[in-house]
């Protein structure tokens, strides 16, 4: 069989554009791969500076008991390149043990180093607890603050159960035991032990105000009937030392704790679980993006669903909830 001359220009260009496609489909992979491993070395904090510097750490979200946070600020502590840190709060709260843990380990924090906090949106109760715990706290004009409290909540379900026809009966040690549950209304001696423990924590919460900015306990009272109260506002009550934002914090470092001012600011991430480049949803969606699998918003928002961890919260909460 003859070959003619186009059969064979033909076959040429062939060969070439699939040369050409994998030649493409390696360099895709090899930026995909290097993409991960930059990631991945990111978000373990492996990156971080070698030199001297002010640690940033970001505290944002609700509030639990953050084992890779702590972990994180033990580590800023014994860490000699690290000369003053820097919190950056953005809380409504959350548990009250995760306030109380994050709390102990701020003040363990800055019994080695200088430590201010720089409020963003709100620092509102356990959020507001771990805030107080730094030296120095510096916030924006309408930033939200306060809510200093303790909430206990739970359902009572007993009046639907009554209408669906379905009664839940118990056999209990004694009466308090599981109480107060969903399935009956709250008796007041169940009632009346809940509120024990409120007050008990309560009380360690205004206590540990007053200590913190250096006010009588009666004026922590006057605040810390659950209100929120603004920057500014927190300025005139001593909730807070100054308004502003990272510049204003670094500053205050640079001129009353003797920091350097040419030191250098550096975000430090905890190592979390999720870390990992698979177990990441915006990891995955950055290399789906890479190689050409370009995602809607439905698909990426249910990925991001599909992935993510719900954290309930149990047993007390120290958390200021906004109407949404």
């Amino acid at each position: 069989m003859s070959i003619n001359a186009d059969d064979i220009i033909d076959r040429r260009r062939l060969r070439k554009k699939v040369s050409f496609w994998r030649i493409a489909t390696f360099v895709i992979l090899g930026l995909a791969l290097l993409a991960m491993i930059a990631f991945g070395l990111n978000k373990a904090g492996l990156s971080s500076a070698s030199s001297d510097h002010i640690a940033k750490v970001k505290i944002t979200g609700v509030i639990t008991n953050d084992e890779p946070m702590l972990k994180l600020l033990k580590k800023l502590k014994e860490d000699d390149k690290v000369k003053a840190v820097i919190l950056n709060v953005s809380s409504p709260g959350g548990s009250t043990v995760g306030g109380e843990a994050m709390f102990e380990a701020v003040r363990e924090l800055a019994k080695a180093k200088p430590v201010t906090t720089t409020v963003g949106t709100l620092a509102a109760s356990a959020g507001y607890m771990i805030a107080s715990a730094s030296d120095h706290i510096v916030a924006r004009r309408s930033s939200i603050v306060g809510s200093i409290g303790v909430l206990f909540q739970y359902a009572d379900a007993s009046q639907l159960l009554d209408k669906i026809g379905v009664k839940v009966k118990a056999i209990k040690s004694s009466p308090m035991k599981a109480e107060p549950n969903p399935f009956n209304p709250a008796s007041p001696e169940s009632e009346a032990m809940i509120d024990r423990l409120i007050q008990d924590s309560y009380k360690w919460f205004v206590e540990i105000v007053a200590d913190r900015r250096n006010m009588k306990e009666f004026e922590v009272l006057r605040l810390a009937d659950g209100s929120i109260f603004t920057g500014s506002q927190s300025l005139e009550n001593g909730l807070i030392d100054a308004i502003g934002g990272q510049e204003v914090a670094v500053k205050w470092l640079t001129t009353e704790k003797e920091i350097s001012d040419k030191l250098e600011v550096i975000e430090h991430k905890p190592k979390r679980p999720t870390d990992s480049i698979f177990g990441n949803p915006a990891a995955i969606y950055k290399i789906a993006q890479i190689l050409g699998l370009n995602l809607n918003n439905s698909e990426a928002k249910a990925l991001e669903d599909a992935l993510r961890e719900r954290l309930p919260l149990d047993g007390l909460v120290s958390i200021w909830q906004g109407s949404r």
